[in-house]
C-alpha cells in the first residue's frame, strides 16, 4: 500500500526544488502510466478531461466527489506517483462540504488537491470574494500538514480579466491558509510575474501558457513559477490524433487510420470539443 503522507511529503518537496517542476494531467491509467514512464515525478488529474471522457460538463457539478476520488485513486494505484486533484470548486454547496472532500482526497491517498472559486452557475460563474475564501480557509484547516492545497481563480477564463482582482483573491487564499496559488491563463507574463511577487514565497502554478500562448518552460522557470501543469492539453492532442486517425479510415487508409504508418495531426482545440458536447448533451436532455 501506498503511503499517503509520504506521497505528500514527496510532492511537497518538488515545490520547494530549485527550478521548479512539470506536472502533466493524465485522465486514465494508460495517460497516467505513459507520464510516469517518460519519468514524470507528479502527475494532476483533469477535470476538463474527465468532463468530455465521460460525456459531462466541466464545472458544472456534473462530476460527483467519488468520481473525482475514483479516478485519482487509478493514477496512483497504476504510477505510484504522487497525484494532484483538480477538484473543481471543492465539490459541495458550503465550506463544510470542501472540508468534507479535501479529508476525502487524503484517505484516497491524494497528495495535492486544488480548489478554485468557480461556482456552477453560469449567470455568476465566479463566487463572491468571502464566499471563496471562506471555502479555501475551510479546506485548509483539513489540510495543513496533510495534503498541499492550491488555491485557484477563474477569473481570466471567465471572461474577467481583472489582474488587480486575481491578486486580490490569491493573496487571500494564501493567507488563509492555501499552499500554492493558481490563476489560469493571465493574459500575458508580466501578469504572471506579478501574482508571483504577490504571493511570494509561496508556490505558484501555471497552466501551459497565458493568454498569449505557449511559453517556453526556460521562461515560464525565470519568471519564478515552480508548477507547470497541462490541463487537458494532453487530452485534447490525444483526441486530435483520433480524429485524423478517423478521416484517414473514412477514407480507406487503413494502415494510416490504424497507427501502422506515420500519421500528421494537431491537437482538437479544446473550446470546440467542449462545445460539441455541451450540444450533444443539450440534445439528449
Amino acid at each position: 500500500m501506498i503511503e499517503q503522507a509520504g506521497l505528500f511529503e514527496r510532492f511537497r518537496a518538488l515545490h520547494q526544488r530549485e527550478g521548479g517542476f512539470i506536472m502533466p494531467n493524465a485522465w486514465d491509467g494508460a495517460s497516467a502510466l505513459i507520464l510516469k514512464e517518460a519519468g514524470f515525478e507528479a502527475l494532476g488529474t483533469s477535470s476538463a478531461a474527465m468532463a468530455l471522457a465521460m460525456g459531462r460538463a466541466d464545472g458544472k457539478h456534473d462530476l460527483t466527489r467519488a468520481e473525482h476520488i475514483e479516478n485519482a485513486k487509478l493514477l496512483i494505484r497504476i504510477t505510484g506517483l504522487p497525484v494532484n486533484g483538480d477538484f473543481e470548486d471543492g465539490l459541495g454547496a458550503s465550506p463544510d462540504d470542501v472540508a468534507a472532500t479535501v479529508e476525502a482526497a487524503i484517505a484516497a491517498g491524494l497528495a495535492g488537491i486544488g480548489i478554485e472559486d468557480t461556482s456552477g452557475d453560469p449567470a455568476e460563474p465566479i463566487r463572491a470574494f468571502d464566499d471563496a475564501v471562506a471555502r479555501v480557509r475551510a479546506a485548509a484547516r483539513v489540510a495543513r500538514g496533510r495534503i498541499l492545497l492550491t488555491g485557484r481563480t477563474d477569473n481570466f477564463i471567465q471572461g474577467r480579466p481583472d489582474l488587480e482582482d486575481t491578486i486580490k483573491r490569491l493573496t487571500a487564499f494564501a493567507e488563509a491558509g492555501a499552499d500554492v496559488l493558481y490563476a489560469p491563463y493571465p493574459a500575458d507574463m508580466d501578469a504572471v510575474r506579478a501574482i508571483v511577487r504577490a504571493v511570494a514565497p509561496k508556490p505558484v502554478n501555471l497552466v501551459v501558457g497565458t493568454m498569449a500562448g505557449t511559453v517556453p518552460w526556460q521562461e515560464v522557470q525565470a519568471a519564478g513559477v515552480k508548477r507547470l501543469s497541462l490541463g487537458a492539453a494532453l487530452y485534447t492532442r490525444v483526441m486530435g490524433h483520433l480524429a485524423q486517425g478517423a478521416k484517414e479510415l473514412l477514407a480507406g487508409d487503413l494502415a494510416a487510420g490504424a497507427g501502422e504508418t506515420p500519421s500528421t495531426s494537431t491537437g482538437a482545440p479544446y473550446r470546440q470539443l467542449s462545445q460539441k458536447m455541451q450540444a450533444a448533451i443539450a440534445a439528449r436532455s
